[in-house]
């Protein structure tokens, strides 16, 4: 790979173009939407929480400029405080979504290149197979089989680059797509640092500011904690997310359901962002690698629409996370179909999160539980809530 600031310009633009779409909401929105929405989402959520033990949960809806968040349930059960629209929920790896922006925007703005090796903007990689590993193939989990968690015993940052200096890839970069968080999270550090900037404040100062996200945070200040949902781990104990290496990068945002959707319809349509964050948005809107029906963009995975539920379960599988899987590069980036479909899921030992949205539908959905329920029910979940904005 041609290790240019030239190949990424040439990307970003692909993905810029390649992202146009005509806002075409799914269905006109009346005043009655939400009367008409209510019954299935309460008999859909209603009955996940029940067959899952979910002690709360928010849901969100975006339906052309009108979004609706709906609460259901305990923050905290042990004190029967409520999920109200204030609710700070871990979002586990949907926290990637955030990182992936941040390193498009850090290329939007000419402070790196996605071709670039990895250890030119961290001179500690110097040497290693970083050299080899490009930020595009940290971006698409492509470097060569970094592992799903970093091994117990890195806890520092010190720990953290002894670990990457030592690791050796399993395949050829490119080759096969590992889900893996420290390979995201190396890509949101390096583009952290492409910025001149720690990892949170880059978030901080350019994508929660950007997006107007008020109630996001990795590190949530003291005057929220009350808001701070517990999560319950499958012992049915209240927890909450533990620090690991890069953490912040990987799994470590708390929002609530009605930021995820200011952050999701900025997602669906830009138009109101400045330009370099616009652009970022665009290069997250396609595919850079494909697997089966799966294309893997920044952050997001991609799907062409409409996709039957089999196609959608099959993506957000446990094989797709757990085992490699070959994969094919796209030259250049391109979306699967005219109109896609757009999710990442998120857990943590106690949370469990979805986001998924149509763009060219103007239509997404947020669902945020305190209890890391089973994957598959929440795209059913979700799938059976967006079929019937579609209607």
């Amino acid at each position: 790979m041609k290790n240019s600031r030239s190949v990424t310009s040439t990307l970003i633009a692909a993905a810029y173009v390649c992202s146009a779409f005509s806002f075409l909401p799914a269905r006109a929105v009346g005043q009655d939407i939400e009367r008409e929405i209510a019954p299935v989402i309460d008999k859909t959520i209603r009955a996940v929480m029940s067959d899952n033990s979910v002690p709360g949960m928010a849901v969100g809806i975006i339906v052309g400029e009108r979004q609706l968040v709906f609460n259901y349930g305990f923050a905290d059960r042990e004190n029967a405080a409520p999920v109200t629209d204030d609710t700070l929920f871990e979002i586990g790896s949907v926290s990637k979504t955030f990182a992936a922006t941040l390193g498009a925007y850090a290329a939007a703005e000419g402070k790196l290149a996605l071709s670039d090796p990895a250890s030119r903007h961290m001179p500690a990689l110097a040497g290693s197979a970083f050299d080899r590993v490009s930020l595009l193939d940290l971006a698409t989990y492509t470097g060569g089989g970094l592992p799903l968690q970093f091994p117990d015993e890195v806890i520092d940052d010190t720990a953290t680059i002894r670990y990457f200096r030592a690791w050796r890839p399993e395949f050829r970069s490119g080759t096969h797509r590992v889900y893996s968080n420290p390979s995201i999270g190396l890509f949101g550090q390096l583009a952290a640092e492409s910025l001149g900037q720690p990892y949170v404040e880059a978030i901080q100062d350019t994508l929660l500011s950007g997006f107007g996200l008020a109630k996001t945070y990795i590190h949530v200040p003291e005057a929220e904690m009350k808001n701070y949902a517990f999560g319950y781990n499958k012992a049915g104990k209240p927890v909450r997310v533990n620090p690991g290496a890069l953490d912040a990068q990987a799994y470590g945002v708390k929002t609530t359901a009605r930021d995820m959707l200011r952050f999701i319809q900025a997602n669906i349509d830009p138009s109101r962002l400045e330009l370099s964050l616009q652009k970022a948005i665009a290069a997250t809107k396609v595919g850079y690698y494909r697997t089966g029906d799966t294309y893997q963009s920044l952050g997001w995975e991609l799907y062409a629409w409409p996709a039957t539920i089999d196609v959608l379960l099959q993506g957000n599988s446990s094989d797709m996370a757990l085992k490699p899987q070959l994969t094919t590069r796209l030259e250049p980036p391109q979306k699967p179909a005219e109109e896609v479909f757009m999710n990442k899921t998120g857990s943590t030992g106690g949370f469990g999160a979805y986001a998924a949205f149509i763009p060219g539908r103007g239509i997404g959905i947020v669902l945020l539980g305190n209890r890391n329920f089973p994957v598959p029910e929440r795209i059913k979940a979700a799938y059976t809530i967006l079929s019937a904005l579609e209607k």
